[in-house]
């Protein structure tokens, strides 16, 4: 017998607090039927692009109730309003009985997931990507400066293929030639019918910049997803089995965002437009599955959006690490250490220092005896302690900001 969906309808007054940012348990999660409903952040970054007042057909609350993490926003009823209140683990049976609804969702956390992601990289690198095919030549460029010769190899190709008129064609076509015997490739062009394919270590899946209709679910291996700015390379995540990727290329008919490749030896499931769709009618534990995935991405990004504002450099470099520990759902027990994935670069990188800015800062926090390099990554002995100096120097931002705003500090 079939699991019936249970859904709820509640009511809140007007003025009324449904949902409080960083309150942890966020179990529900929200679609408005009557009313409006105001959403605000502590840390108040940038402007939702939609706006911050909700109207009827409008959801709240699934990032947090889907990522399973604290509440990242408020929302306060602008009238008396009228809400359809849907558990986390109802979220499968919703998409069962609703597809619409689901594909809303997704649609919505892809629109998300673009717009914060570019406000972070204008705010921490004072820059942003084209996002267009032409920016497949600069893409090859930079790897073949790096003598990265898999990777600019595929990029110079797609920047030939999707801009066959070019101004680079030529010498994206010379510098091909050279670089062929030093280059190695898994696929050039997306095969037909063959969905399970296999990436060696450090060859291309895609470039930044290049038009793409397929999302991807990481079956084994690890995936690097990185982007250049400002003349560097920047790692912005590394991907484990289970994990799915591509999709906002795939969504929202729009170049990508950034590049992937083989960190180590992958075998991926590459789902493409038309097998998506019947995905989110036959397949709900797929599409949950991305929802979370998306809904862990959105929180992330407005981590560190809020990471941004602290003024204190060596408090950024603090948060960064405790944000990553949040992220992992790392448990804050005195005494446990932990080792963190990446190196001293790769932070520098996540904050937006130059290097020689960076390396300043870092020395001043590695003289923490929490910290060792074992490897090139981060060794640390105790996180609470990282925890503790997060939460100390964003203490200090308040009081600082309340200081010259002439109010007191609650």
């Amino acid at each position: 017998m079939d699991n019936p969906l249970q859904l709820s309808l509640v009511n809140f007054k007007k003025d009324a607090y449904i949902i409080v940012e960083g309150k942890a348990n966020a179990d529900y999660f929200y679609i408005i039927r009557g009313g409006n409903v105001r959403i605000s952040k502590e840390a108040e970054v940038v402007e939702e692009e939609e706006g911050n007042i909700l109207k009827p057909g409008d959801f709240f609350g699934v990032v947090s109730t889907m990522s399973s993490h604290s509440h990242i926003e408020t929302a306060q009823a602008l009238t008396d309003v009228a809400l359809i209140q849907v558990h986390r683990d109802q979220y499968g049976l919703l998409i069962e009985k609703n597809a619409p609804v689901a594909m809303k969702i997704i649609q919505g956390f892809s629109k998300k997931v673009r717009y914060l992601d570019e406000a972070l990289t204008q705010l921490t690198f004072k820059n942003t990507a084209e996002a267009d095919p032409s920016h497949l030549f600069g893409v090859a460029e930079y790897y073949a400066r790096q003598n990265k010769f898999n990777q600019a190899y595929y990029a110079y190709y797609q920047y030939i293929k999707h801009c066959p008129v070019g101004p680079n064609v030529a010498t994206s076509k010379d510098r091909m030639s050279k670089i062929k015997p030093y280059a190695k490739v898994a696929y050039l062009e997306v095969p037909e019918n063959e969905f399970t394919r296999t990436y060696p270590k450090d060859t291309m899946i895609f470039s930044e910049g290049q038009p793409g209709n397929e999302l991807y679910i990481l079956q084994k291996g690890q995936v690097r997803i990185s982007k250049i700015v400002d003349d560097k390379e920047v790692m912005l995540a590394i991907l484990k089995p289970g994990d799915i990727f591509g999709e906002m290329a795939l969504i929202e008919n729009k170049p990508r965002t950034a590049s992937a490749d083989a960190y180590e030896d992958a075998v991926l499931l590459a789902v493409n437009r038309a097998n998506f769709q019947r995905m989110v009618a036959t397949q709900p534990q797929i599409i949950a599955r991305l929802t979370t995935l998306l809904a862990e991405r959105i929180w992330f990004l407005y981590k560190q959006l809020a990471n941004t504002t602290l003024d204190n450099p060596v408090g950024r470099l603090y948060d960064v690490l405790h944000i990553q520990l949040e992220k992992n759902r790392v448990p804050m027990k005195a005494g446990s250490g932990y080792t963190f994935n990446f190196g001293p670069k790769d932070l520098i990188n996540m904050v937006g220092f130059s290097s020689n800015e960076g390396n300043m800062h870092l020395k001043q926090m590695i003289t923490n005896k929490i910290f060792k390099l074992v490897d090139n990554k981060f060794v640390v002995s105790d996180v609470v302690e990282i925890e503790k100096q997060a939460k100390y120097f964003r203490k200090m931002d308040k009081i600082s900001a309340s200081r010259a705003a002439g109010t007191k500090l609650t």
